[in-house]
Order: structure tokens, then sequence, then C-alpha cells
């Protein structure tokens, strides 16, 4: 059995959500970031850990995408083309969407009060906005983003927008919100959203 360190309202949910829709069993161990139970896993204090065999890993990335290629689920097969623009689009969406609700957080909470630019928000905003304008010509015809298939960029991007919601960072593309919606509608998420 999987067990997952880390609470809902964190990335730890990817990793939640990710196990139910693999159909796997697991336990949570609710901690907060920079506790002792995280940091004994992480010594970064960071959330989700999720130990397998005994061995801790860390970064919610790296997690989805090992149970999704242990479980051969939610993926395309690695060294393929298919799974050339999975990674791509991964990383896209770390760096446009996940990097900049990250960057927002640490300058309304994260960070010692003396360190933080409040103004730095506005153009994080503008960030948000403008990657969903990209996010539409790289998507695929759907309803998942890379088409028929959903895959470890869906879990990605439907919990950063709703980190986003939860941050005030609007969703101004329609197609984005139904996308969101069609989503949040899933029984595996509304199974780990009840955990």
């Amino acid at each position: 059995m999987y067990k997952v360190i880390g609470t809902r309202d964190t990335r730890a949910f990817r990793v939640m959500w990710m196990l139910e829709e693999l159909e796997q069993p697991f336990e949570v161990v609710h901690a907060a970031p920079q506790t002792d139970g995280v940091v004994a896993f992480n010594p970064s204090g960071k959330v989700p850990v999720l130990i397998y065999d005994g061995t801790p890993i860390t970064d919610s990335t790296a997690i989805i995408q090992f149970l999704a290629d242990r479980h051969d689920k939610l993926t395309h097969p690695a060294g393929t083309l298919e799974r050339a623009r999975q990674d791509s689009l991964t990383q896209f969406l770390l760096d446009e969407y996940d990097a900049v609700l990250w960057t927002a957080a640490r300058h309304t909470f994260v960070l010692p009060e003396e360190l933080r630019v409040t103004g730095i928000k506005d153009t994080l905003r503008w960030e948000f906005e403008r990657s969903q304008n990209i996010l539409k010509q790289r998507a695929g015809a759907g309803p998942f983003l890379m088409g028929d298939m959903m895959t470890v960029p869906d879990i990605i991007l439907t919990h950063c927008l709703s980190w986003g919601q939860a941050a005030r960072f609007p969703i101004k593309d329609c197609w984005l919100g139904k996308y969101w919606d069609v989503m949040r509608e899933r029984p595996a998420y509304k199974r780990a959203a009840a955990r």
C-alpha cells in the first residue's frame, strides 16, 4: 500500500487524485509542510511525500509520473513522441502555472514578511492569464489536454486552476473554465477531495 504524507490543500492532492484514478489503495498521513513528520522524509519540509516500499519519493510531479508509469495508466510510454509531447506539456504547466502560483504564495504567506513583494502579484496574474492563451494553442482537441486520453498534465493543470481560483487568479478563457468544471466532476477527483 502507498502512504501519502501531506494535506489535501497542498500539492499532495495531486497524488491522492492520481491514486484514486488508478484505483490503488493508499493511506494518508495528514502533515503540514515543515513539520517534523515531513522533514524526517524530505529535508526541504515540502509535501507531498509518497512512501513506497519503505522509500520516500518527493515532488508531486515526480510522484504522479512514477505512479502513472508503474501502473501504465494516464501516461504515454517513455520513448514515444506522445510521451515527449506529454512531458513538454507537463514542463509548460509547471513553468507557467505552478511556478507563478507558488511565487504568489511565497509573497503572500511563505516568506518572512519583510521579504514579501506584494506588487509582484499583478505581474503574476498577467502571466497566469497569458499562459491560458498559450495553452489554448497547445491543447489537443479534447476532452483532455492531449486529446482523448487523460494524462499527468491534466492532473497538474486541474490542481493549478483550483489553486489559482483560491488565490484569486481568474480563469479568463471560457474553454478552460469548462474543462476545469468537467475535470472536477470526475469520480476519482471527488473521492480525493472528500478525504
